[in-house]
């Protein structure tokens, strides 16, 4: 079901206050929530700050905010509970869904920024229902004047300049009401999703990781990427052919052969391995709006504003680390733990074995001998209460290094993605091949 249109505040002072409202609410609701304990002399299961009902409450202002204050909310909610408390995590996922568009007023009055005067004679058709609203954007179809079908991502008004205090403010309103652990690195934290949402931002940025991917991907011939329409793409619109297909989680419905599911599931996973070991460039963002599912097994892929270039360093390690956990080498993981950052060569073992335990969990899919049935699995689950149990009851996990925050977004939706789709994929088969030939290069 499509949200309601609702402007978009634009102005920092107005999004300051926004957010200003939502601390207010925080402590209200945490002071109300404290006594009603009190009334009823029920034992506190935490900080009364941290009730599922203040969760919602800051998940529904980050959403009509839309911005980078939701898209940091959506980042923080695939963290996981060793990163906020599981009832946020939990109401955060709600920033995941699709967000309020933008009213037809506020939307015109983008395009002829945009565009110029007289910008519709451009178009022979547009589209004001938006197919799509995300937290940066909405997308539109059109034909242009020429006969081109085109789908428009058109960028939220004030989105851009508004990154930094919105991210600054989020952290601050997070690191005011203890949200977050006190061994995060937030500074880094925020430093890195400022660099990302700034580059998300820029549609024409977005254009060139588009055609840039169409080339990496020519090979595969069941990867369609749309082709970028430079005459329409500015740096708040980027104009791209218009593709047909079905949403991606039409292969959960009853009656997909499951043959099909796992052949996507397949495909997904490959290109995420090879994003990471051989390409060393990664879409970023596995939400499941970011693909359509096309006769014949074909995928599309039509979102690159998410997208991270790694260092052949930080690939290097990340292949050595996943080497070591497949082979079950727990000397290695904690060594190459050190260089990629999850822990130091000063912590104590304990603190060094509860990483290598929670990289050993993650990795299970990669150590599965055979075909990995993601729907059945409970990793997620357990790898939740794990974190938990060592992040937050006994204090012996780190945040996760900075420039790690958007590769895990990518691994965790990924396996979700592949959960909702009922996929069963032997992710050790596809990976192995490059993994081998990643440590290869780095020798």
């Amino acid at each position: 079901m499509k949200r309601k249109a609702a402007p978009v505040p634009q102005t920092r002072l107005g999004r300051l206050a926004r957010l200003g409202l939502a601390a207010g609410e925080l402590a209200v609701g945490g002071a109300l929530e404290g006594l009603r304990r009190l009334a009823r002399q029920q034992p506190a299961a935490g900080p009364a700050l941290l009730s599922a009902a203040n969760a919602r409450r800051l998940a529904e202002r980050l959403a009509r905010l839309r911005g980078a204050a939701m898209k940091l909310g959506q980042l923080l909610s695939l963290q996981g509970d060793d990163v906020l408390p599981p009832e946020f995590s939990q109401a955060l996922a709600v920033l995941r869904a699709e967000a309020a568009p933008m009213p037809v007023e506020q939307l015109r009055r983008v395009l002829g920024r945009e565009f110029g005067k007289g910008w519709e004679r451009r178009f022979a058709r547009f589209d004001w229902e938006p197919i799509a609203a995300a937290s940066i954007g909405q997308v539109h179809r059109a034909r242009t004047a020429d006969g081109r079908e085109l789908a428009l991502k058109i960028q939220y008004p004030g989105v851009a300049r508004s990154i930094a205090s919105d991210v600054e403010n989020v952290a601050a309103l997070l690191r005011l009401f203890n949200l977050l652990p006190l061994d995060l690195e937030i500074a880094g934290l925020v430093a890195e999703a400022k660099r990302q949402l700034l580059q998300e931002a820029d549609y024409r940025a977005e254009a060139g990781f588009l055609e840039h991917f169409a080339r990496l991907v020519a090979d595969e011939p069941l990867l369609v990427v749309p082709r970028v329409h430079r005459d329409f793409t500015t740096a708040r619109v980027m104009a791209m052919d218009y593709v047909e297909g079905a949403p991606l989680e039409s292969l959960a419905e009853e009656g997909v052969p499951q043959a099909r599911r796992d052949a996507v599931g397949a495909l997904l996973e490959r290109l995420m391995f090879r994003e990471l070991f051989e390409f060393r460039v990664m879409q970023t963002d596995p939400n499941f709006a970011n693909y359509l599912v096309q006769p014949g097994g074909r995928v599309v892929l039509l979102d690159f504003g998410s997208t991270r270039a790694f260092t052949p360093a930080f690939v290097a390690n990340y292949a050595r680390i996943t080497r070591a956990a497949i082979d079950g080498d727990l000397e290695a993981i904690a060594r190459h733990a050190v260089a990629i950052g999850y822990v130091t060569r000063d912590d104590p073992p304990e603190r060094v074995r509860a990483a290598v335990d929670v990289i050993l969990l993650v990795c299970e899919p990669l150590r599965w001998r055979g075909p990995y049935d993601f729907a059945a699995s409970d990793l997620p689950a357990r790898a939740r209460a794990l974190g938990f149990e060592l992040a937050v009851r006994r204090g012996l996990l780190r945040g996760p290094p900075p420039e790690t925050i958007f590769l895990h977004r990518k691994l965790v939706g990924s396996f979700l993605l592949l959960a909702r789709i009922r996929a069963r994929v032997d992710a050790q088969a596809l990976v192995l091949p490059l993994l081998d030939a990643a440590l290869a290069r780095a020798r």
